[in-house]
């Protein structure tokens, strides 16, 4: 058969193939959500936890986890869900779970089944200070994935402008914990690390919708993040002389203080005060004067005016 004979019965199918709708998830998440999108509201299970039960299909669908099945992460889970837990999950994943357990009692292997295709960001979330206040401090208030990224089954790209991490709310994601004082006082952090966030140049310029300016992750880095006192932490001593570096090239010892988390000083807070008292009172005194200059141009077409009728 020539070239041309076999393009010619090809050609339609892979033009069927381009115009035909393609499947977005596999028919197992169509058959869990033909339930869990017309369920509402929670379920308190037997250890008194509230579980989430309605999952909304077009969200899912265009979330970066829409291709997947939901047996990829609920592993316990089969074709019937209620059916007794089997053993089909990996033992390092279950040995993940068991770590985070305190994190997530419904389905704590749900959680740990971000290893399976994440596998070194996981790693580093679970050597970070965040992840080892749970892994081996047993704590409940510990940022994991979901505390960042939201619900699993609605996560959407860094870039896009709605992503808890992206470049316009991981400030507003990350003050959720560091700007809770009952958190601050917990852990003995450093008060007023968001506030001092807002007031600095670098969440200023974010405002104004500049696009290089550094987040919180530039500094702290995303998933292995290190306690300050930590030596490895990018924040810790000298190492920040290479962390601002990357954006203020040739900052030295002496530029680095002036990036920080800490309350200005008594000098710095008062003269900002008075800078702005003074620029009111001359937009003010500004004011004041085209008023009086209005005023005199009307009295004196006034007076000008009874003088030419005289």
């Amino acid at each position: 058969m020539s070239f041309k004979k076999i393009l010619i019965l090809v050609a339609p199918l892979l033009l069927l193939s381009f115009v035909t709708p393609q499947e977005v998830f596999s028919q197992e998440s169509a058959n869990c959500l033909i339930c869990h999108s017309a369920m509402k509201g929670r379920l308190k299970t037997a250890a008194g936890v509230l579980m989430e039960l309605n999952v909304d299909t077009d969200r899912f669908q265009a979330s970066v986890h829409g291709f997947l099945s939901c047996t990829d992460c609920h592993l316990r889970f089969s074709d019937n869900p209620h059916s007794s837990p089997d053993a089909r999950v990996p033992s390092e994943l279950l040995s993940i779970s068991s770590e985070i357990s305190s994190k997530y009692p419904v389905d704590p292997v749900a959680a740990a089944a971000c290893d399976s295709c994440h596998e070194v960001i996981y790693q580093k979330v679970l050597g970070s200070v965040h992840g080892r206040n749970i892994t081996v401090k047993n704590q409940t208030d510990g940022a994991l994935c979901l505390d960042c990224h939201g619900s699993p089954h609605y996560i959407t790209p860094v870039k896009d402008v709605n992503s808890p991490v992206g470049r316009r709310l991981q400030a507003e994601t990350c003050g959720r914990c560091h700007g809770d004082k009952e958190l601050n006082e917990k852990y003995n952090l450093e008060e007023n690390v968001m506030e001092s966030y807002e007031e600095s140049f670098h969440a200023r310029k974010l405002h104004l919708g500049h696009t290089g300016v550094p987040l919180c992750s530039s500094c702290h880095n995303a998933h292995d993040i290190k306690s300050k006192d930590d030596p490895d932490s990018p924040v810790f001593g000298k190492n920040r002389l290479e962390t601002c570096g990357k954006c203020h090239e040739g900052a030295n010892e002496k530029f680095i203080p002036a990036i920080t988390h800490k309350p200005a000083g008594p000098i710095p807070y008062y003269t900002e005060k008075l800078l702005i008292v003074l620029t009111m009172g001359v937009f003010a005194f500004i004011v004041l004067h085209v008023i009086a200059e209005a005023l005199s141009d009307i009295r004196d077409a006034i007076f000008r005016k009874k003088e030419g009728s005289e």
